[in-house]
């Protein structure tokens, strides 16, 4: 028999965080442990970068097999988030938060055991498995028990959650793996995932109200499918192609993907004029939060994407830094990124869609500034000399990600939460994809001539997608309190 239940009110009744849960709504504690279990998938995507050296050595892994543990996990990650909401929408959020984090604790076990490279390719596919489906469940959760300010801070933290997650992936990662414990190499950057998420899995379990669609659907197979198949035929050749020399089976990919996508949008669409839900409601997509939202987001992430691995290059490949120097030189856009994460749901409750824009503004200030640095004084460009800039590009994209993100749930219907956050999530890593196969390329043919001019060049492009969102906001639907 199907339950559901009904949204909390702006403060939650004073009490445990159980009772809390067993009363139907999501105590404050109960925002950050399902944040916490959102924050390892989306580490470990980014995580494993640094790591790759001593993988190679260690397990002599041949050049795509290195390429496929981070594509493995990426690819199955991007493909399977629609069917992850949709799977929380049927059988309950809360217990396939459980399961997911469950399935992710053991991959990310059998990855940091891996006695080889395929072994662990095949342990990143399920780790990226597992993420897929747990994920989604965090934001539909606070789209069904949240509403007004509460739920407006909860993604604008979890718009934090995503950016500080990259950063302290790339930083963990590298003081891991210099670090050597015991001998272990890399092995502890999936390790530690364990016992943080046994901890996750325990006070979640007592503290997490559990929620699912009024009405739910079944899984659509020739969507999930059809869908899963366009990804993977974009997303393969996208994250291997530059590896590779761009060999004629990657361009043949694409064309199949673009293929695919029309098919595949032409199932669901029948599907729904059946009176079936598909797996990608057409009408969904219509919801204008969701068609100018997530166009947004999509550019969003391949700037942001893109900037992450074109800084790491500069400052590690061009400045000479070691991987944890490197890290460590975001940290000041990590901290205002999170300060300003805290502040964007005030803002943008009292300034609208300006806010976004004033947020892009900032956020183009500290990349021109940045470029400016880095051109100007090299190749004497020390870490300290970027933090002001840095923590200019991170107090921007914080206002400008929490409102966009904002901005594309507001409309979703709360019984397809789990569908509209998978589309969202999905989109964000396609777009991570996309900046790095597409704009990291351009920034590779460059560097053999100027590392400067090739981090201006791609910097210039990102100033104008920001640009762009800066002016797109307006097209945004208004905000109101309770979106």
């Amino acid at each position: 028999m199907t339950s559901t239940v009904r949204p909390a009110q702006a403060s939650p009744e004073r009490g445990s965080a159980h009772a809390t849960a067993l009363a139907g709504r999501l105590h404050p504690l109960g925002v950050f442990i399902l944040l916490a279990g959102a924050f390892m998938p989306i580490m470990d995507f980014f995580i494993t970068n640094v790591a790759l050296p001593s993988i190679d050595a260690s397990l002599h892994a041949s050049p795509p097999e290195l390429q496929l543990v981070i594509a493995g996990y990426g690819v199955t990650y991007a493909a399977l988030l629609v069917l992850g909401g949709r799977l929380g929408d049927r059988f309950g959020r809360h217990s396939v938060f459980l399961g997911a984090l469950v399935a992710f604790v053991l991959a990310s076990l059998a990855c940091g055991l891996a006695p080889s490279a395929g072994f662990l390719v095949g342990a990143r596919v399920g780790q990226g498995a597992a993420a897929a489906l747990l994920i989604p469940q965090v934001l539909a959760t606070f789209h069904h028990t949240l509403d007004g300010e509460r739920k407006a801070r909860a993604l604008a933290l979890y718009g934090a959650t995503s950016g500080i997650a990259a950063v302290v992936g790339q930083i963990v990662g590298g003081l891991l793996v210099s670090a050597n414990i015991a001998g272990t190499a890399w092995r502890p950057i999936f390790l530690v995932n364990v016992p943080i998420g046994v901890i996750v899995l325990v006070v979640a379990s007592r503290i997490v109200p559990a929620t699912r669609s009024p009405h739910p659907v079944g899984i659509d197979l020739p969507g999930t499918a059809g869908f899963a198949a366009t990804l993977t035929a974009l997303l393969i050749p996208l994250t291997e192609g530059r590896s590779l020399g761009w060999p004629w089976w990657t361009w043949l990919l694409i064309a199949v993907a673009v293929f695919l996508g029309t098919v595949t949008y032409l199932v669901e669409k029948r599907t729904e004029a059946r009176g079936e839900v598909p797996l990608l409601p057409p009408s969904l997509l219509r919801l204008p939060s969701m068609s100018r939202g997530l166009i947004m987001v999509l550019a969003f992430s391949m700037g942001f994407g893109s900037f992450m691995f074109v800084f790491a290059l500069t400052v590690q490949d061009g400045l000479h830094n070691d991987a944890l120097r490197g890290g460590l030189a975001v940290v000041p856009m990590a901290v205002l990124f999170l300060a300003g994460s805290l502040v964007a749901p005030r803002l943008i409750s009292r300034f609208g869609r300006a806010a976004l824009s004033g947020g892009a503004v900032v956020q183009l200030a500290g990349l021109a500034w940045l470029v400016t640095v880095v051109a100007g004084a090299w190749p004497h460009v020390s870490l300290p000399s970027m933090a002001a800039p840095l923590a200019l590009v991170g107090a921007g994209q914080s206002i400008l990600f929490a409102g966009l993100f904002r901005s594309v749930l507001a409309d979703i219907p709360a019984h397809l939460g789990g569908t509209g956050s998978g589309t969202l999530i999905t989109l964000q890593q396609s777009g991570l994809a996309l900046g790095v196969a597409t704009l990291g390329t351009f920034y590779l043919a460059l560097q053999p001539h100027s590392y400067p001019r090739a981090f201006a060049a791609v910097e210039f492009v990102q100033m104008g997608i920001v640009a762009l969102l800066a002016v797109g906001a307006a097209a945004l639907p208004r905000f109101t309190r309770g979106s």
